[in-house]
């Protein structure tokens, strides 16, 4: 090359290279896990029954009050640089202190250490560092003890045992956006209609809403209380309505009167004194910015109807974390999450969320309880972890937050029975799911299934870690513990997996749990398989599951052992018969055999029941993953599959998010167009004939079977003949 030519490049990189470093975002960062832990403990504690506080469960953790922040820093000259804070701080460089809490100082040219120390009691210590090339980013370091000491001279030590992580951060990209101020957007809606009921209203937004009754144009003096529900009834039942708010108003409010917490309601029922009067009643909807990615179509309007309301259910329960229900609990369970991770990667694909949520729910060390106190549920937060790897490719969050997978892990090993499995101690909640009857005594196989996904997990984990030794004894132990499992709960007779085993021995109880996670865990062979459909999933005297939440496991094994047009009826029966009884968002639970007006009830209260459930949005992922057909084969994307499947449709159509852009499919009973944006894929079809299509690469794998390979960038159109 000549030296002209190479000048020139030099040039443009050098170029490249000042637009780049100009363009750098300053962001404010902390501690990773203490925003995102401060900020649950504020969502959660807002759940009110009819007025009353109701606090959660389980141990409430805190942020570290002490944070050091440092970065070394290069610069070609000298930089003046902007510094805020959350909290009183002081600030070092190159281990001199400035006076004072400066909100500027010049870093001269070259080398340097800039070293900013936080302390705040009451909120998270955060910083927002903004210079031309020194911004405040991931880049960043943090500790909440630095480990310094001073030999007899004043000398401090420049070698420590210090832990440093990348910092945390999110979307606070100006001084001004400080992370405690932080609220969700809302927007302003309008009533639908507003009817007058018993010295009252009732008014009427149309469908399930979340956010803040707005009150215009109050006069007059005296009381004024608000019902809310999710149904009509529920809101003019004003001794059993789940939330309300009351006021006193002394003179007339010439600005909107708006309730302190945010509701879940569709009907709200406002009764006051005979002097109350007002003008009328509007909603600030409360909503996270979040963009929806996914998308799916098809000939079936009824399928499209659940699919949307499915979605918007979602999109309800998409807050700040995901939450269980927007009226009652408003909790992050991490068994609720776990599902709402899944629907989040064929939907918004916001890795942000799932990561807070996670943060959120793990807390702090020392372990003294499962999470959420249920057993089940802190192995679904390692089944969380072990999906998000795959889904999304990122180890930052495996690699910075490892030692507490790791001390959570050993919580769990140090409460096995002199056996080896998981047994309910005192303290452990065994939820499993809401079914009448449903034992938790004994060692339950469900269970024992967890707890080894869990542990394949840490063996990822600790290899993302370097933690070698760690990761080979995590393989042994689920190896181990996987042969014993099913040398100890499969009933050849029964063709099953029990339910549980009781002094050692197996009950005669066989339920669905275990056996439909073996078969979508691919832990048992084809022949398992086939029998625990026929003898468990499609037997009708194994007990029902009636919950949105474990129906969703059950119709992904269904869906994983080809039943797509047994999963579509189905879901037209389930959540379509909520659709049919007015359900404007899906149910915490649907039992089809109640009455009308028995649908509300649940926990012994009449209105107990959350009509607005994120367990209840599962259509999204099922049509997404089985329908569509799109999943990862390997971490992020990198190679996948994309293997549609009809299930008695005669079109489909959609989108599924990747991290590097949406894979496109639209299918028919003889045509399939697919195109993606990174990664090799490999689309696989069931066909009567050979398939054919401009510049394919076909290979018959089995009778009346094909793959094609799918490369990034390129429109594929496959003509075929479904089975």
């Amino acid at each position: 090359m000549k030296k002209s030519s190479r000048r020139a490049l030099f040039t443009i990189a050098a170029l490249l290279f000042v637009v780049f470093a100009e363009a750098q975002q300053a962001t404010w960062i902390w501690y990773p896990g203490d925003f995102e832990i401060v900020l649950s403990n504020k969502v959660q504690n807002r759940r009110t029954e009819r007025g009353t506080f109701f606090p959660v469960f389980w141990k409430i953790d805190n942020h570290y009050v002490l944070m050091d922040f440092h970065k070394v820093v290069d610069v070609a000259a000298p930089e003046e640089v902007e510094i805020f804070a959350e909290g009183q701080y002081n600030v070092k460089l190159d281990g001199k202190p400035f006076e004072g809490s400066p909100s500027k100082i010049t870093v001269p040219a070259g080398k340097h250490k800039i070293n900013i120390k936080v302390f705040n009691q009451a909120e998270v210590p955060a910083v927002f560092i903004k210079g031309k090339t020194i911004v405040s980013d991931a880049s960043w370091l943090v500790t909440f003890e630095d480990k310094e000491w001073i030999d007899e001279t004043g000398k401090t030590s420049d070698i420590s045992a210090t832990n440093w992580l990348q910092a945390g951060s999110w979307n606070f990209n100006t001084p001004a956006q400080r992370p405690s101020q932080f609220r969700l957007p809302v927007r302003p809606l309008s009533a639908k209609s507003v009817e007058k009921v018993a010295g009252g209203q009732v008014i009427d937004f149309g469908r399930e809403t979340f956010g803040f009754v707005r009150l215009h144009g109050v006069k007059g003096k005296g009381n004024l209380s608000l019902y809310y529900g999710e149904s009509r009834e529920e809101a003019l039942s004003t001794t059993h309505c789940e939330t309300l708010d009351r006021f006193y108003f002394d003179a007339p409010q010439s600005i909107d009167t708006i309730p302190a917490l945010s509701k879940a309601f569709r009907y709200v029922f406002i009764q006051g004194d005979a002097g109350v009067t007002l003008d009328s009643v509007s909603l600030l909807y409360e909503y996270a910015d979040v963009k929806e990615r996914g998308n799916f179509r098809c000939n079936d309007e009824e399928i499209n109807r659940i699919y949307d309301v499915a979605r918007y259910t979602f999109e309800l329960n998409t807050r700040e974390f995901f939450i269980d229900g927007i009226k009652r609990d408003r909790w992050v369970w991490s068994g609720d999450a776990y599902q709402s991770y899944l629907m989040n990667y064929y939907s918004y694909f916001d890795q942000p969320t799932v990561e807070r949520t996670m943060m959120a729910l793990r807390g702090k060390d020392p372990v003294t309880s499962h999470i959420n106190t249920i057993m089940d549920y802190t192995f679904y937060w390692f089944l969380g972890i072990y999906d998000y790897y795959l889904y999304t490719g990122d180890q930052t969050f495996i690699k910075q937050f490892y030692p507490r997978m790791k001390s959570l892990m050993d919580y769990c090993l140090g409460r096995r029975d002199q056996n080896g499995w998981m047994s309910g101690l005192a303290g452990d909640w065994v939820f499993i799911d809401w079914a009448t009857g449903l034992s938790k005594k004994g060692a339950v196989s469900f269970e024992q299934l967890l707890l080894c996904r869990s542990l394949e997990t840490m063996a990822i984990c600790a290899g993302i870690a370097g933690d070698k030794t760690a990761g080979a004894d995590y393989n042994q132990q689920a190896a181990s513990l996987r042969q014993q499992f099913f040398a100890t709960y499969w009933n050849p007779s029964k063709q099953a997996l029990v339910h549980s085993l009781v002094d050692g021995k197996q009950t005669d109880n066989v339920t669905r749990y275990a056996n439909m996670f073996s078969i979508f865990f691919d832990y048992f062979n084809a022949g398992q398989k086939q029998a625990v459909k026929n003898s468990v999933l499609l037997n009708p005297n194994v007990q029902k599951i009636t919950t949105p939440y474990m129906r969703f496991y059950e119709l992904e094994a269904l869906c994983a052992m080809g039943e797509q047009d047994f999963v579509r009826k189905e879901m037209k029966s389930y959540w379509g018969g909520m659709l049919r009884l007015g359900a404007t968002s899906f149910w915490e639970e649907y039992d089809p055999s109640k009455k009308e007006g028995e649908h509300y009830a649940m926990y012994g209260r009449p209105f107990g029941k959350s009509l607005c459930h994120a367990w209840g949005a599962s259509p999204i992922y099922l049509l997404g993953k089985y329908y569509l057909g799109v999943k990862p084969l390997t971490a992020g994307y990198a190679t996948y599959e994309v293997a549609p499947m009809l299930g008695g449709l005669q079109w489909m159509e959609g989108k599924v998010p990747t991290p590097q852009g949406d894979i496109e499919l639209y299918c028919n009973t003889k045509q399939v167009k697919v195109k993606s944006p990174a990664g090799e894929g490999v689309l696989k079809l069931k066909s009567k004939s050979k398939p054919s299509g401009k510049n394919i690469e076909l290979t018959q794998t089995a009778p009346d079977t094909y793959e094609i390979k799918v490369l990034p960038g390129i429109q594929y159109d496959i003509r075929y003949q479904a089975l």
